[in-house]
């Protein structure tokens, strides 16, 4: 991370100096939104390294609004726009492809959409985040090796299976645990607790009192991982009751780690997609280089090394 500090610190002082860059920047959520603040710290704080004119804008993760906001992006005059690829290749398909035919960068962070990175690598669409898939694998099979799973164990996994690509993580996270013998309760997050995450607590307190025996609970969504101390204080169950596991940290779910109602964090590093991404369209404007494929998995936080990372979360960089 320090070299590409440098290195950008290098950029902005002799390449960038005088071209002001116009990039807009979808950060998936909601204004306030954990998540979406280490997005939109990390993509501020390229533009602010490089010069960049940055506009951000909100989608409520709502592939409708990601479609209209791009829309909206494309008629206006800007050189490049970071999207999320919640709504999938097919859904953007035309719309890149009209941007890209303006002039305009386009690359994608969070959720890949593997399709259109392919096809226009070479007009700079790249992709910043993990690859859902394995991603899911990963936290489940590290969920049931902490947590001593057997077989006829029942999870509960609560996700976005309805969505093309941003629902792999799911479908991994399903599949490992069904790999290890283990039943799956699978709920989908409606679109209403994809904007605001606080609206599932009644939704969670009626599947813990019909599913008292669930010993693992996944979260893939981390708005609702950020909520789940509230959750179950709200369920009435303590802190050693389920193991609970999720992805993206914020001050709400660091509190939730050290004390114990969430025991298990898959890290994205969403802070280095937002960098990242406006990194890559500023050169990519620039020299014309084409599309970074990045993979900003980077492991896993417990209450372990929670005390480390928890002074860069208070400040929605991890």
């Amino acid at each position: 991370m320090k070299r590409i500090i440098f290195l950008v610190s290098i950029l902005a002082s002799t390449i960038f100096a005088g071209d002001k860059i116009k990039i807009y920047f979808d950060a998936g959520g909601s204004v306030g939104g954990s998540y979406a603040n280490i997005v939109v710290t990390g993509a501020k704080m390229a533009a602010d390294d490089l010069g960049v004119d940055l506009k951000i804008y909100y989608s409520d993760w709502s592939s409708s609004k990601m479609i209209n906001n791009f829309n909206k992006a494309i008629a206006s005059d800007v050189d490049g726009i970071a999207i999320m690829g919640h709504p999938g290749d097919d859904a953007y398909s035309l719309l890149v492809k009209k941007a890209i035919d303006a002039g305009i960068l386009v690359t994608t962070l969070d959720t890949p959409l593997p399709k259109l990175q392919s096809k226009y690598t070479a007009n700079g669409f790249g992709y910043v985040g993990t690859d859902n898939y394995t991603s899911g694998i990963a936290l489940a099979k590290e969920a049931v090796l902490r947590n001593n799973l057997k077989k006829g164990d029942i999870a509960m996994v609560w996700g976005l299976l309805s969505q093309p690509t941003r629902g792999l993580r799911a479908k991994g996270m399903i599949e490992e645990l069904e790999r290890h013998g283990i039943k799956v309760n699978y709920i989908e997050i409606s679109n209403e607790i994809n904007k605001d995450p606080v609206l599932g607590a009644s939704v969670f307190t009626a599947y813990i009192t019909k599913n008292p025996k669930t010993k693992l609970i996944l979260v893939d969504h981390g708005g609702l991982t950020a909520q789940m101390e509230n959750f179950s204080k709200i369920a009435n169950i303590s802190a050693d009751d389920y193991y609970i596991a999720g992805y993206s940290l914020s001050p709400a779910t660091t509190h939730a780690v050290k004390e114990n109602y969430v025991d298990l964090i898959g890290d994205g590093q969403p802070f280095l997609q937002g960098y990242i991404s406006v990194v890559q369209l500023a050169l990519s404007k620039k020299y014309g280089f084409s599309g970074l494929n990045i993979d900003t998995g980077a492991g896993f936080i417990d209450n372990k090394n929670i005390s480390i990372i928890e002074p860069l979360a208070k400040k929605s960089i991890r």
